[in-house]
């Protein structure tokens, strides 16, 4: 059993968003993201590859102690087992850490949090915390700095189109992986031990790399086959045995293996028509689901599909198989560019009533991409009207800590600058709240000092009466002030700041 941390106040979960809101920087009008993904690791928690040396080192996100498992595979590519095997202890004289073996017989134990949860499906734990009834996957999971040996050939195999180049390749490797709480599908009715301690290996952080990467053709095209699959309710069939057969990363798996294997040409043509693309890639996925091998992207000699053909998966890939440019290309119009249409003003969608012919159908559609182009900044209000509910009840909810907000800002400045500096302002109110009810400590001060830091840059215009503290003498102050003392530094001496907020820039302003 793993031994966390003896101190719960100073451990904490490291986020990560994840999921469609982390891999698409397309905006279409029919969104196809749904819950939020956010992934979480807990600081006193990691995992290595088995029979590599425990680290040295760590990031600054994890804690003093750290308990590290051992990834061991398993009988299913992909699937594994950890075994808890060090504790981690920092040094602090030079920040190392100090490598103590624990005993290998014992298996971790990484229970599902019982906290904030409404339901749980597959490794995430889904929440309703909004008015609107938004709702949040938090996948728990341990972190992984290092590159797994499974998906070893992944980096090193050959690539004749030029994608993913080798800076990407090698920011991926860099970026590690983690490992998910959910047992492979035929473990499930094989009793407690495979449910307790089976785990799947996640490149979560992979894939927003690589998606990102992607040109704005070929995000249209995943968004597009998203859609087709959700609309078509083909990811709701089952198997003999009541198990999905399609899901979005069976969807994302194709995306990624076409995008790797065809050349940009096949993509970037003249005119690009974007229905063709699908048709032969949805031809592509029939051919994989009706000869039951359907290859992971990062892993050799893995199929995210172990059944053989059975009436149900014929049913999808006869459907698949029948697909033509032209019914897609109606599908489209009919189910998607209509369903846009009904978001625009009356003068717009009327002219849908009406595309016999391409000239009547390019003008629909050319009132339909103006007028979302004139949209834009509502839904960024929009946007920002939910993170008003949104990210103070995460502040609430969540413990801060430094790391934690420096994930939460960074994190958040992925999707858009304003929500991470949002995100800060409710931090210090929250604070500041604290401080007055007198309930803060050494973290709590610390937390204060980084945020302090996160607007305290080297290019900042100073006047005669500002001065923009560095984070260590931020920290300090802020003791002292809190504690109502003096410092003996000469530095330290000064009464009481005034601390002014001007947009993105902090400054300290003495009297």
């Amino acid at each position: 059993m793993a031994q966390h941390a003896p101190d719960d106040e100073a451990v904490h979960f490291i986020p990560l968003i994840s999921g469609s809101v982390a891999e698409f920087y397309i905006q279409p009008m029919l969104s196809c993201v749904g819950d939020a993904d956010i992934m979480r690791h807990r600081s006193d928690e990691m995992a290595i590859p088995y029979g590599y040396p425990p680290p040295t080192h760590l990031p600054a996100e994890f804690h003093s102690r750290v308990g590290v498992y051992e990834i061991i595979d398993s009988e299913y590519p992909g699937y594994v087992y950890l075994i808890f095997s060090y504790l981690l202890t920092e040094c602090t004289e030079d920040r190392a850490y100090n490598a103590v073996p624990y005993d290998r017989r014992q298996c971790a134990s990484y229970r599902r949090p019982d906290v904030l949860r409404d339901s749980l499906h597959g490794p995430a734990c889904t929440l309703l915390i909004t008015e609107d009834s938004q709702s949040y996957d938090f996948v728990h999971c341990i972190r992984c700095l290092l590159w797994p040996p499974q998906a070893a050939d992944w980096s090193t195999r050959r690539r004749n189109c030029g994608w993913p180049n080798s800076a990407t390749v090698d920011r991926v490797v860099s970026d590690g992986c983690d490992v998910v709480n959910v047992e492979h599908r035929l473990c499930r009715q094989q009793g407690e031990f495979m449910r307790k301690f089976q785990r799947r290996l996640s490149f979560s952080r992979a894939e927003i790399v690589l998606l990102n990467s992607w040109m704005p053709v070929q995000q249209i095209v995943y968004h597009m086959l998203r859609v087709f699959v959700k609309t078509e309710r083909l990811a709701d069939i089952t198997d003999s045995t009541g198990t999905k057969i399609l899901s979005n990363y069976h969807i994302k798996t194709l995306m990624l293996w076409a995008c790797e294997l065809k050349p940009n040409s096949w993509w970037c043509t003249v005119s690009v028509n974007a229905v063709k693309i699908c048709v032969d890639l949805l031809h592509s996925l029939a051919d994989w689901l009706r000869t039951s091998s359907y290859p992971h992207y990062f892993i050799n000699n893995c199929s995210l599909v172990d059944t053989v053909l059975d009436l149900e998966m014929g049913l999808i890939v006869n459907q698949l198989m029948s697909m033509t440019e032209s019914w897609l290309s109606t599908w489209f119009v009919s189910n998607y560019l209509r369903k846009c249409a009904h978001s625009c003003p009356e003068y717009a969608s009327l002219l849908f009533d009406d595309v016999s012919t391409g000239t009547k159908l390019r003008n629909a559609v050319s009132a339909v991409i103006e007028w979302r182009i004139k949209s834009v900044l509502e839904d960024m209000w929009e946007m920002t009207v939910s993170a008003e509910l949104i990210i103070p009840e995460f502040v609430s909810v969540c413990s801060l800590s430094v790391p934690g907000c420096v994930c939460w800002i960074s994190e958040l400045a992925k999707i858009d600058s304003c929500l991470s500096l949002y995100f800060s302002a409710v931090a210090f109110l929250h604070v500041a709240r604290k401080m007055a009810k007198r309930c803060y400590d050494n973290e709590m001060l610390d937390v204060l000092a980084t945020l302090l830091g996160q607007f305290c840059g080297k290019g900042s215009h100073l006047n005669d009466r500002s001065s923009v503290l560095s984070l260590t003498r931020c920290a300090k102050l802020m003791k002292v002030v809190a504690n109502n003392s003096r410092s003996t530094v000469e530095e330290l001496i000064i009464p009481t700041p005034l601390v002014v907020f001007f947009g993105q820039s902090l400054y300290i302003s003495l009297p």
